[in-house]
């Protein structure tokens, strides 16, 4: 973020501030007080993979939330240095809370295209699913053919891979997803959906 590492990093320089306010949906006001909790919480501006779990583990007291921030920490951490930067964090935070319909989706493929090769495969879905259910709590009050990662992935294959290949392309995840919209309201970890771990 062009600034030097030091113990504390304090303040945004206007540069990066200009920057964050063109390239997230987030004020100026808005951004300083982010920063400010961020640089609160990790005073070397760099947020690690144990802390990051460490605030999934504050909503999600009672689930193992292990899986899931792991996959979602490699979808913030956009250079794979192994921490989130401030930038790194609003962005994703941007796009998550205030983003438009194709940006949650270009956000939820990512995080479910785990190898990143373009393409969701059963077994990437299923892990990413699994992981929610785990975390969530109980799949009690769920449906019998969802209330499984396995079952719930194979609704999902059955409805977004239209072509039949066994993996689902970025055009047929925005489209089915829009008729699915579990698959990206259960990323804003929305509490009414509920689902356990084994």
């Amino acid at each position: 973020m062009g600034q030097t590492r030091s113990k504390s990093i304090t303040k945004l320089s206007p540069e990066v501030l200009e920057e964050l306010e063109q390239t997230t949906h987030f004020s100026k006001k808005e951004i300083t007080r982010w920063y400010k909790d961020f640089i609160k919480d990790c005073p070397s501006g760099q947020l690690k993979q144990d802390e990051f779990q460490q605030i999934y583990e504050q909503f999600f007291p009672s689930g193992d939330v292990s899986k899931f921030a792991s996959f979602v920490f490699n979808v913030f951490d956009t250079d794979k240095n192994h921490f989130i930067t401030f930038a790194e964090f609003l962005t994703a935070l941007s796009i998550t809370s205030r983003g438009t319909v194709d940006e949650k989706l270009d956000w939820a493929f990512s995080l479910y295209d785990i190898d990143h090769d373009g393409f969701i495969t059963r077994e990437e879905m299923t892990a990413i699913i699994d992981a929610i259910y785990c975390m969530v709590g109980s799949t009690d009050e769920m449906p019998a053919d969802d209330n499984t990662p396995e079952k719930r992935v194979n609704r999902i294959f059955s409805q977004m891979d239209k072509d039949n290949d066994g993996r689902i392309s970025r055009d047929e995840f925005a489209t089915g997803a829009k008729q699915d919209s579990w698959v990206v309201k259960v990323l804003s970890l929305d509490k009414d959906d509920q689902a356990d771990c084994d």
